[in-house]
């Protein structure tokens, strides 16, 4: 493995995604970035990690804020007297971040727009990983034996549009369209395992031409 090669995933939600990327990671050897990232920014931003964790999980709540400044893209917003909601700061402060584990080396960095981030760097291998509705929905109700049979298609859908809405609103794409990724892959079709060995393999294919 010659090159460097950072792998961004992005995932519906319960098609297994983060589980996948730490297969990748542990089969390619190289580190993973998702949780951590919090920490390392708030860490970065002086900021509590747990006021960070909130405001993670409820980042596009702050979006018609910014809208209301007259902008659809995060980056023009940024003008003279804008008043930064704290989501807003996470988001620049994980930017920060994410640039600066793909600097250390080869890696894989889970959700928080890491492909558009990291977008003008070469060696970059964008994933995103999607799921026929009935495997996410036995994959939501295994990890959550608490949510109502009745409760899980609500839950899924809500947070794959919260996910849509900050990625949609910070990148200016669209979340889960295929032309913004080179690779998109339905986890129903070869499992869990069989996913993340075909990544891998491509990945190692990247990292030797």
């Amino acid at each position: 493995m010659a090159k460097n090669l950072v792998i961004t995933i992005g995932r519906q939600y319960g098609s297994g995604g983060r589980e996948i990327g730490e297969i990748v990671a542990k089969r390619l050897g190289i580190p993973i970035y998702d949780e951590q990232l919090i920490t390392d920014a708030a860490s970065k931003g002086k900021l509590n990690e747990d006021v960070i964790r909130t405001t993670d999980e409820s980042a596009a709540n702050s979006l018609l804020y910014t809208l209301a400044m007259g902008s659809n893209t995060f980056g023009a917003a940024m003008h003279f007297g804008y008043k930064m909601p704290l989501s807003d700061k996470l988001f620049i402060l994980q930017s920060e971040v994410i640039k600066e584990y793909a600097a250390k080396g080869s890696c894989v960095i889970i959700g928080r727009c890491a492909d558009y981030v990291l977008r003008e760097k070469a060696d970059l291998f964008r994933i995103f990983i999607y799921g026929d509705l009935d495997h996410r929905k036995a994959r939501v109700m295994e990890r959550h034996p608490d949510v109502k049979p009745t409760q899980v298609v609500d839950l899924i859908n809500k947070t794959d549009r919260r996910r849509a809405s900050y990625y949609n609103f910070y990148t200016g794409n669209k979340w889960g369209r295929y032309d913004n990724y080179d690779m998109a892959i339905n986890s129903s079709t070869l499992g869990i395992e069989g996913t993340a060995k075909l990544i891998a393999l491509s990945a190692e294919k990247l990292m030797e031409e």
